[in-house]
């Protein structure tokens, strides 16, 4: 049986596919392989998983939710998803501070390529690991925390060091949003883009570089009927202003669990588009902001023909190594395309171009074409902790320069 991406623009390469059932089974598939990679939910875009050797999905691994109160953390395998976790945390009174905004995707995977939500103030959803562990190259298992050495570079990892089996993540207590959509957004706003940015816990703005509105996720009521010269939507909306909007979390201003509010699509929907896409993200130093999607803006007319939707994100700076986000807070501009490779990637291509002069980092699960140098220190950790390439493939030799 072939086997694909979620999108189903990317075919695996494996020799053979394992589903192991037990820590030891996998640490002693790991010991005995060539070259092997770990694949999560599927939803990254390009070859970041792929492996000519052995493919591992944690699948049929245990399943592990633990839950320490009085630490306020919680331990989970890698095969959990966002959709499972949440509501087990908020029914014991706890929340992560940021999700993204598919609940349907694994922790790990989401954590290993960089994934995020948005809020001004909330960091990414790898940041939220306080410990991770993993089988390394010879089977054995590495427990990491934060603090050590070798923390911050084993996190955002491509799945470079080892197969992760589970990471510890930092809770905050639960708490309710409300979410609005705001319509009519001018590209004149954008001199007020940190105002709207940090208007609400979590924003986003959805354009395609003509037409913009806002989702605006909020602790409280938005009280101002004008706000940035914006008018409330008269119904539920999708970011596809062409798409039912059923299967994305609530709206209209009504309070919700925050599992609930900060994903734009619901976990008992399939996934936005299903799989009837490409994805691009580039990520930016916030500083750059308003001029970057100025310049987005005045090549409007040669994205729009192969755009479905943009979305920009604000997110806050971490301490990971090999994270869009390391020492500087940012800004994601998100490309939801239409699922045609040879349109695309011309257009990719320019926007990449385009956005060059603003330091862009790519979200390492998504397409880009321009490789940004990799950290020494990662690049150091990569070679100790295997130093023969058994997890290695395409993606990491590109990423590592080799």
């Amino acid at each position: 049986m072939t086997l694909t991406n979620w999108a189903g623009n990317t075919t695996f390469h494996a020799k053979d596919v394992h589903h192991p059932t037990s820590l030891d089974e996998l640490r002693r598939l790991v010991a005995a392989s060539a070259g092997v990679r770990a694949l999560g939910s599927g939803h990254s875009f390009n070859h970041v998983a792929d492996t000519t050797g052995d493919l591992v999905v944690l699948d049929r691994m245990p399943d592990q939710v633990e839950i320490d109160s009085a630490a306020a953390t919680v331990r989970v395998g890698a095969r959990t998803t966002y959709a499972t976790l949440a509501p087990r945390l908020h029914q014991a009174g706890f929340a992560l501070a940021n999700l993204a905004s598919l609940p349907h995707i694994s922790v790990a995977g989401s954590v290993a390529t960089g994934t995020h939500g948005s809020g001004d103030a909330v960091r990414s959803l790898a940041a939220a690991v306080s410990g991770i562990e993993l089988v390394t190259a010879d089977g054995s298992l590495l427990s990491l925390s934060r603090g050590d050495a070798d923390f911050p570079g084993a996190v955002v990892s491509v799945g470079a060091l080892g197969v992760v089996t589970s990471l510890t993540l930092d809770l905050v207590p639960a708490f309710e949003l409300r979410q609005y959509v705001r319509e009519g957004l001018s590209e004149d706003a954008l001199a007020h883009f940190g105002e709207i940015m940090s208007s609400g816990y979590s924003v986003s703005l959805f354009t395609d570089y003509r037409d913009t509105r806002v989702w605006l996720k909020r602790e409280e009521e938005l009280a101002d009927p004008d706000w940035y010269g914006t008018t409330p939507a008269d119904g539920p909306r999708h970011p596809l202003p062409a798409m039912p909007a059923d299967s994305c979390t609530g709206q209209l201003g009504v309070p919700g669990p925050w599992y609930e509010r900060l994903p734009h699509f619901r976990a008992d929907y399939p996934p936005s588009g299903a799989g009837d896409e490409l994805q691009s993200e580039l990520l930016l130093p916030r500083r750059h902001a308003a001029e970057a999607l100025r310049a987005l803006f005045a090549i409007g007319d040669r994205i729009r023909p192969v755009l479905q939707i943009s979305e920009v994100r604000s997110i806050a700076a971490d301490d990971l190594w090999l994270s869009p986000f390391n020492g500087r807070d940012s800004i994601g501009i998100h490309f939801t395309w239409v699922k045609d490779v040879a349109a695309v990637m011309p257009v990719l291509e320019l926007v990449e171009r385009t956005l060059a002069p603003y330091e862009p980092m790519p979200h390492w699960g998504k397409l880009f074409t321009r490789w940004p140098e990799c950290p020494g220190s990662f690049r150091a950790l990569a070679r100790r902790l295997d130093p023969a390439g058994k997890f290695a493939n395409d993606f990491t030799r590109l990423l590592l320069g080799e």
